[in-house]
């Protein structure tokens, strides 16, 4: 697949080419700079309405030629501009003027830091007249909760893919910074004698702590040409939401899942005891990562269940991140980091140090918030529930109301990171 811009000159050689070869082609026409980035900064403009407010594209001076232009033909300087830069990305930023203020307005776009040093070749567009009203009631992009956060995901990328998704759907940027690597037990006969076990009858539940164990479980059913049928008569329970999908994924629906918290505590609370009566079998499979479970171990056995505790997988301490990443985490250039286990935060802290106390904190679960704050982290939002949409949903909904306060003040909106800025310029 191919994407091209412009007038077409280059698909029309790419086309010619790839007809000489004797391959076949389609061509799927795509929604113009003009017309998509008036619409992710609030300002549709119908075809029909062009004529009374234009919309521009080019790189600066470009641009600035052309409003030069519609001064030139008799528009009055008063005549209402905004001017758009990165549109329909989280960097898009609009400056709302005359146009007689657009020099000045490209100077402060080009003029931007943040720019770098391409600013002569930024593409821009500009809408001119009465269209720019609308923006006060349709700018639905740049105000979503978390439009421009930079936030941290200290996971896997393959991990991430449910906070990702959310993160982008706030308005926000995820920044994926590896943790943990998981690596297989060291004694693999275990898991190979416990998931026999599993086949012959041995077990009347499974008990799945993580996703990663679900996974392990999953890849060793397949090394023997198992899948999910092998389940037929076990009850399953698992940890939380999270892992709940990763069973429903293997096809398989959770018997137990904690209506209240989502961790091994939250868990034990909710699994019945023992009943010789309706219980034709005593034992449960706890396949897990190689991070003690004993407290779910001993209250499983308090409540009647003899527990085969396996080492389904390893978890390790993944490489440091490189220099500028571990600088940026302590220097607070994260709006956010959303902490998805007990272990990123211990293992974030072990390998690139403690966020910048401006950075907000957002915890998958009581748990994870615990384990913050005993690393010296003030927690600003747990989630309603112990997955990464709830978890993003929260951190979606403290940005909502930092926004709300700013606006109540009669303040301009600043990201966390943007706060923590002007703090430093103000006493510089």
């Amino acid at each position: 697949m191919r994407l091209l811009s412009g007038d077409g000159s280059a698909l029309s050689d790419e086309a010619t080419t790839v007809a000489r070869l004797g391959r076949s082609f389609e061509v799927v026409p795509g929604v113009s700079p003009t017309t998509a980035v008036p619409l992710y900064a609030g300002m549709p403009v119908p075809e029909h309405l062009r004529s009374t407010s234009p919309v521009l594209a080019g790189v600066g001076p470009e641009l600035l030629t052309q409003l030069d232009a519609l001064l030139a033909d008799g528009l009055d300087p008063s005549t209402p501009v905004a001017i758009t830069e990165h549109g329909t990305t989280t960097r898009q930023r609009t400056q709302v003027g005359t146009l007689g203020d657009a020099p000045g307005m490209l100077d402060d776009l080009l003029g931007d830091p943040a720019v770098g040093a391409d600013a002569g070749a930024l593409p821009l567009v500009a809408v001119v007249g009465p269209a720019v009203e609308q923006r006060l009631e349709l700018s639905w992009f740049e105000t979503l909760p978390l439009f421009g956060w930079d936030v941290l995901v200290p996971r896997t990328k393959d991990q991430s893919g449910t906070a990702i998704a959310a993160l982008e759907g706030y308005g926000a940027t995820a920044h994926v910074v590896p943790t943990i690597a998981v690596e297989p037990p060291r004694m693999p006969q275990l898991v190979d004698k416990a998931v026999q076990g599993m086949v012959s009858g041995r077990y009347e539940w499974v008990g799945f702590t993580s996703a990663n164990a679900v996974r392990a479980i999953r890849e060793k059913f397949e090394s023997y040409g198992l899948d999910a049928r092998s389940f037929s008569g076990l009850k399953i329970a698992a940890v939380g939401g999270a892992t709940a999908r990763a069973l429903q994924e293997w096809g398989l629906a959770a018997d137990l899942v904690p209506s209240g918290e989502q961790s091994a505590a939250g868990l034990l609370e909710e699994w019945p005891p023992f009943d010789d009566l309706l219980d034709p079998i005593n034992r449960v499979l706890l396949p897990r990562a190689d991070i003690a479970t004993e407290p779910l171990v001993i209250g499983l056995t308090e409540l009647g269940w003899e527990v085969d505790d396996v080492t389904a997988y390893r978890t390790v301490r993944a490489a440091p991140p490189p220099a500028p990443v571990r600088e940026a985490i302590k220097s607070g250039d994260f709006d956010a980091v959303v902490f998805t286990s007990s272990s990123t935060v211990r293992n974030l802290v072990g390998i690139a140090g403690k966020p910048h106390k401006v950075t907000v904190v957002a915890c998958i679960g009581q748990a994870t918030a615990r384990t913050a704050e005993e690393h010296g982290l003030t927690v600003h939002v747990i989630a309603q529930e112990s997955s990464a949409q709830s978890l993003v949903d929260g951190l979606a909904e403290y940005g909502y109301g930092l926004a709300l306060e700013a606006y109540e003040r009669g303040e301009q909106v600043r990201r966390p990171s943007q706060r923590r800025r002007r703090r430093r310029e103000t006493t510089a």
